[in-house]
């Protein structure tokens, strides 16, 4: 029986509250309980390596030269500072691949350790990017006349995402959480590409922790208040509810962001907490009667599916409903106009009830364990790759 692969995981999140950060934590989390050799590579206040069980640990400090990329996640140009240190602890664990969750310092810090180290490299996509990066600068360009505005955003999409892939191209094998995703890193980057599945912890997350506090419907959203979620819907959403003479409802926006205070300014119904955590965050997604998510740039939605085990239907758009497998008319509503499908919820305690019970349902059948099971099944194929490239003088 062949022993089992040393992976190194260089995380650009880690402790933030975003969905990489949250896989990277559940990845650590499963090496742990399986006792598996496994080395996390991601920020902390100082430089320093940590062993608990068959977890390593390097953490490294962002310093002065790092800039935000948003409220709770810095990026540092000059991270290529601790690329030695790094290199003699790896040295040291020995691993047999080295994964990066994205272009940011720390996916680029590995992608050039793996490199210098001849490591074969690994690399998932988590993050669209470019529609990011149209998304906000379109917001700063709004006093700009339209067309020149699309002309401008359009552009710059294609190069951010022409970055991106050239990025993705270092690496032997990329990954993404949905099929359309990987179709295109496979063709843009001509390396081999796998689909790499999101779970979902539904200990963590369950209607157990749920409370009624009053007889308001509670429509909530959990995530980044930023442009390209979308979030300024929700006043749409606001205006047509109350035109079809809904007041007994609240708009629960959990997450923080440049949106925020525009939000809180010209939402008559909404409630704006900030980043909540651990069981608070488990008691918000609990309380809610319905989850709606404006986003039609996640790649997943990992918040999607902890809605689901909370037991909450959601309203989400075809796309990332098709990421996430959300059932139509099942376990939430698909639409592109979210309004009926949150209206019908509304309207029926009974169908809230029996959507909200399949939602839970679901979830249980997207555990972190079977992911993270199925990637170590990937990896052992990838190697099985690099090896076959090796051999006819192809590696890069």
């Amino acid at each position: 029986m062949k022993p089992p692969l040393r992976v190194a995981l260089f995380a650009d999140s880690f402790d933030e509250p975003n969905g990489v950060a949250t896989l990277s934590r559940e990845f650590v989390h499963f090496a742990g309980h399986r006792q598996l050799p496994f080395c996390c590579v991601h920020a902390g206040p100082q430089r320093r390596a940590s062993c608990r069980g068959s977890v390593t640990t390097l953490e490294l400090n962002r310093g002065w030269a790092s800039f935000p990329l948003d409220k709770d996640l810095k990026c540092d140009p000059l991270l290529s500072r601790h690329r030695k240190w790094v290199i003699d602890q790896l040295k040291e664990f020995q691993p047999d691949l080295i994964h990066i969750t994205g272009p940011g310092d720390f996916g680029t810090l590995g992608l050039w350790v793996a490199k210098s180290m001849g490591i074969p490299r690994v690399a998932s996509w988590h993050t669209n990017l470019h529609e990011y990066a149209s998304k906000r600068l379109q917001k700063a360009l709004r006093f700009v006349p339209r067309g020149l505005q699309r002309r401008i955003v359009a552009a710059a999409e294609d190069l951010s995402l022409d970055a991106a892939m050239r990025f993705y191209r270092l690496a032997h094998l990329v990954l993404a959480p949905n099929q359309e995703m990987v179709d295109e890193l496979r063709s843009r980057t001509q390396r081999p590409a796998y689909l790499m599945a999101h779970g979902v912890d539904s200990t963590r997350f369950s209607p157990a922790w749920r409370k009624r506090r009053d007889g308001l419907i509670t429509i909530g959203y959990v995530g980044r208040l930023t442009p390209e979620k979308n979030l300024r819907w929700f006043c749409e959403l606001e205006r047509s509810l109350l035109a079809a003479g809904q007041r007994d409802f609240r708009l629960l926006l959990v997450g923080d962001g440049s949106e925020r205070e525009w939000l809180k300014r010209n939402l008559q119904f909404g409630e704006l907490p900030g980043v909540l955590r651990g069981d608070s965050l488990a008691a918000a997604f609990a309380g809610m009667d319905i989850f709606v998510f404006p986003s039609r740039t996640d790649t997943f939605g990992l918040v999607i599916l902890e809605a689901m085990a909370s037991g909450v239907p959601v309203v989400v758009s075809p796309e990332t409903g098709a990421r996430v497998q959300v059932q139509h008319g099942v376990t939430g509503f698909l639409a592109e106009d979210f309004t009926e499908g949150v209206l019908q919820l509304m309207r029926s305690e009974s169908l809230r009830q029996r959507m909200g019970a399949e939602a839970r349902r679901f979830a249980f059948s997207r555990d972190w364990t079977s992911v993270f099971e199925d990637l170590y099944q990937t990896y052992d194929a990838a190697l099985n790759i690099e090896q076959v490239r090796s051999r006819v003088g192809l590696r890069t």
